[in-house]
């Protein structure tokens, strides 16, 4: 049975720190809508109203649970879909829209609006988009007790921005974007060898490794390898194991007083010279400049 949803909405101006944390809560709120009762409430603000026949275009980011009962959400690339209890679904900036719930069940939904640069950077890379604008799967990552979370500091937390508040928020777009690479994958033999890959490389970094062998070794072809797991994680592979041993590289800098020959000897670099070039490379200092600099008066 459904346990009481505890309604509420509240909404907060933005502030200049926003752009300084890159994204902030706007509106966040949570109400049970009965079958047959108009929808939404009159009390929100005119500037957040709609009605099914004109729908609504927003000027930030909002993301919609519904954790109990149904309805339908509708936009003009992604159609009229059908939402299920478990099922998100986002209203992205500037994106017309229309959504409510069935006439016979109603629906409780759990609900959150940010705005920043964050959040355009996210659209513009395709984490968010119109196309793909319903996501089931995200109660396995938690996004019930993350925007509960959200919830529990907008009620009674301080008006304006609040970091603690944002945080929150980008724990919820986090278990979003979790969910549509876990629908994406489907947990593929590809995906699967792309995982356990990175494990094995993320404990033998220091280690001579071919990363062809490897791919050998996860039964899946090389190119197909590397380009799922350049994909996934951002780096290559053989990318993955550099930046590997140059963020260990900093620490030992940092932490030690290892000379360059042990530290590339320890981390699996050829030669000094070698570690010296890949560490100037990526962090634009030799390793002696970057270490002297660090203790620099």
């Amino acid at each position: 049975m459904p346990i009481a949803t505890n309604d509420y909405f509240r909404y907060f101006a933005t502030a200049p720190d926003m752009d300084a944390w890159g994204l902030a809560v706007t509106a966040a709120g949570r109400a049970r809508a009965q079958g047959g009762v108009r929808y939404p409430s009159a009390e929100h603000p005119f500037d957040h109203m709609f009605g099914w026949q004109k729908g609504r275009v927003l000027d930030a980011l909002q993301i919609v649970l519904i954790t109990h009962g149904g309805g339908s959400f509708e936009t003009a690339e992604g159609g009229l879909q059908k939402i299920t209890s478990g099922t998100a679904f986002a209203l992205l900036p500037g994106i017309w829209h229309r959504y409510c719930p069935d006439q016979d069940t109603g629906w409780d939904e759990s609900w959150v609006e940010v705005r920043g640069p964050l959040v355009e950077r996210l659209i513009k890379i395709g984490v968010f988009t119109e196309k793909a604008s319903v996501r089931a799967g995200v109660l396995a990552f938690g996004m019930e007790e993350l925007l509960n979370h959200v919830h529990a500091l907008s009620r009674n937390g301080p008006p304006g921005f609040s970091a603690p508040r944002a945080a929150a928020a980008l724990a919820v777009l986090a278990a979003w974007e979790c969910a549509g690479r876990e629908q994406g994958r489907a947990l593929s033999r590809l995906m699967r060898a792309v995982g356990d890959a990175e494990c094995f490389l993320s404990e033998h970094y220091a280690e001579a490794i071919d990363v062809r062998e490897l791919a050998v070794r996860m039964g899946v072809a090389y190119s197909h390898f590397r380009r799922a797991f350049k994909q996934n994680t951002g780096f290559s592979p053989w990318q993955y194991v550099l930046h590997l041993r140059l963020s260990h590289a900093r620490r030992l800098l940092a932490s030690t007083d290892m000379t360059l020959e042990e530290i590339a000897l320890q981390l699996g670099f050829s030669s000094a010279f070698h570690l010296s070039a890949a560490f100037k490379r990526s962090n634009g200092l030799s390793p002696t400049i970057w270490r002297q600099k660090l203790y620099k008066p």
